[in-house]
Formats: C-alpha cells, sequence, structure tokens
C-alpha cells in the first residue's frame, strides 16, 4: 500500500517541483485559500501558539501574522517540493549566505562544527550550504514513515552533498567520525519539543518555561565542536539570506546549558523580528510548566 501511494503521489510531486516560480507562487495562493480558508489546518493551535507567546499584541494584530504566516507556510511547502528538480544556479540565487567566511575561518580550525537553527523561514533549502563547505555535511532528521518518500528525500539531499541521519544514528555517526579525524558539519534543529521525559531540561522560551532539546549541545561538548547559530531572513516571496553567529569555540569550557540557553535567544531574536515566518503549527509549548 504505501508503494502505491508512492506512485500515486509521486507524479504529482514531480509536476509541482517543474513549475517556473510564478505559477508555483500562483499555486501556493490557491493551496492557501484551501488549507486555511477552507481546512482550518491546525488553525487553533497556530491561535493558542500566537496568543500564548504573543500576548502584547492585540487580536487584530495577532490575526494578521496568522494570514502571513499559513501563505508562508504554504510556499514553503511548494518550496520543498521544488527541491526536487531545481538548480544549483537557482537555489544559490534563492538562499544566498552573508557571512559565509565566518564558516569557512571555522573549518580552518580542525574541529567539526554544529549548527544550530530553528524552523524559521526556510529551512529547507539551508541544505545548498553544502555547496560551499569543505566538510561532510550531516542533516540530522526524523525518519518519514513511508520508505519510499523517505529514500526519495535522501536523493534530493545527496544533490547538495548533504547526508541525511536519524536521530538514533547520530551519536554512533558523530562518536566514529570522532575517533577517525573525519571533520563534520551536523545541522541540528533544535527548536522543536522533546517528549516528556522527568530528566528534560526546562528553560525560558518565548517567555515560557518548556523542555528544549539539549542534544547539540551535549555533544558538541564531548566531541569538541564548534558551534554556529544559522539565522535566516526572508527577503521577499522565493528569496532569503543566511547569516552566522559564532555561539562559542570553546564548548567544553563552558557550564552546562549556557549553549542551549543562548541558541534560544536567538530564535526568540528572530521570530520577534517577523513571527509570521515561525513554524506555529507545531505544539511547541505544549508541556509548559
Amino acid at each position: 500500500m504505501k508503494f502505491i501511494i508512492y506512485l500515486i503521489v509521486y507524479p504529482f510531486l514531480w509536476c509541482i517541483s517543474i513549475l517556473p516560480f510564478p505559477i508555483l507562487y500562483l499555486f501556493s495562493d490557491f493551496v492557501y485559500f484551501i488549507l486555511y480558508r477552507i481546512i482550518g489546518y491546525r488553525k487553533k493551535t497556530v491561535r493558542t501558539n500566537l496568543k500564548l507567546t504573543l500576548p502584547h499584541l492585540s487580536d487584530k494584530e495577532r490575526l494578521i501574522i496568522e494570514k502571513k504566516f499559513y501563505h508562508h507556510l504554504c510556499d514553503l511547502f511548494l518550496e520543498m517540493i521544488k527541491t526536487m528538480s531545481i538548480s544549483k544556479e537557482e537555489i544559490c540565487k534563492r538562499y544566498v549566505f552573508k557571512n559565509f567566511e565566518l564558516y569557512a575561518e571555522l573549518e580552518k580550525q580542525d574541529k567539526s562544527i554544529a549548527i544550530m537553527c530553528a524552523h524559521y523561514a526556510s529551512y529547507e533549502w539551508v541544505v545548498s550550504m553544502n555547496y560551499y563547505t569543505k566538510f561532510k555535511g550531516y542533516g540530522i532528521y526524523k525518519k518519514i514513515k513511508n520508505p519510499y518518500f523517505d529514500k526519495l528525500v535522501h536523493s534530493i539531499r545527496s544533490k547538495y552533498n548533504a547526508t541525511l541521519i536519524t536521530t538514533k544514528e547520530t551519536i554512533p555517526i558523530i562518536a566514529n567520525n570522532y575517533r577517525n579525524k573525519n571533520l563534520s558539519t551536523y545541522g541540528f534543529a533544535s527548536d522543536q519539543s522533546p517528549k516528556e521525559n522527568p530528566s528534560n531540561y526546562f528553560a525560558k522560551f518565548m517567555g515560557i518555561e518548556v523542555p528544549v532539546y539539549t542534544g547539540a549541545e551535549m555533544l558538541s561538548k564531548k566531541y569538541d565542536m564548534n558551534v554556529i547559530f544559522l539565522r535566516t531572513k526572508k527577503i521577499k516571496r522565493g528569496y532569503y539570506e543566511g547569516t552566522m553567529e559564532i555561539i562559542t569555540e570553546n564548548a567544553k569550557e563552558l557550564p552546562n546549558y549556557q549553549i542551549t540557553d543562548q541558541f534560544l535567544k536567538l530564535v526568540e531574536q528572530q521570530i520577534y523580528e517577523a513571527p509570521e515566518y515561525y513554524l506555529w503549527t507545531h505544539k511547541r509549548w505544549k508541556h509548559k510548566k
């Protein structure tokens, strides 16, 4: 059955991926109307999240953000599909790294690099970074249940010299690379909610105390990695800029949770600047204290 679903859906995805960008965004406007106006996809979750984290805004202001977010969400989804066929020249034109020299200098230190980012703006097109790096790039992701779509995602990422690893594979692969001195870059999207566990670390995010992922920090400390925050800015429809900020070059020497706390503050700055580009459909604050 999973293979049949794949056979039915794949041609449709491919047809979308080869649409010229102007037509792609016209289609996105149509998807927005269906998703937001008719289906109301996770609208209750989005409104709850916005009211919880942006209480200083009026209902009218939050409604404006809500509508902008759904427009962006539809663009993001179709841009993900577009990745199937987009050329190197096109994606490099649409996602520009403003200060890549900062990353290049860190590669000279002969230490692996952890890049921490959020589900903000275009977290899919960040994969184009691998066109410029010398280190092998790994993206940590949650495995897709349908193995055929999972294989498709792997195939797409391989175009950009990126290797996807599941959360279960992460520690063994990083440990093995460290032992064999294989310098690498690891991408961590660490802003979502972990499963409930008594040992979870709680920190304030958007003014609310919630459990947070600390894996990126702990692995950086254990395997002596430099840590970067990647800030993405949406310039206009279909165009993004990535700016890198060093969180630390001495992860081992920092107190526990300082890296995680700093990361959360940087994510908050992004959200407050333009909240419509954050992924509000996830129940990020469901385990709040």
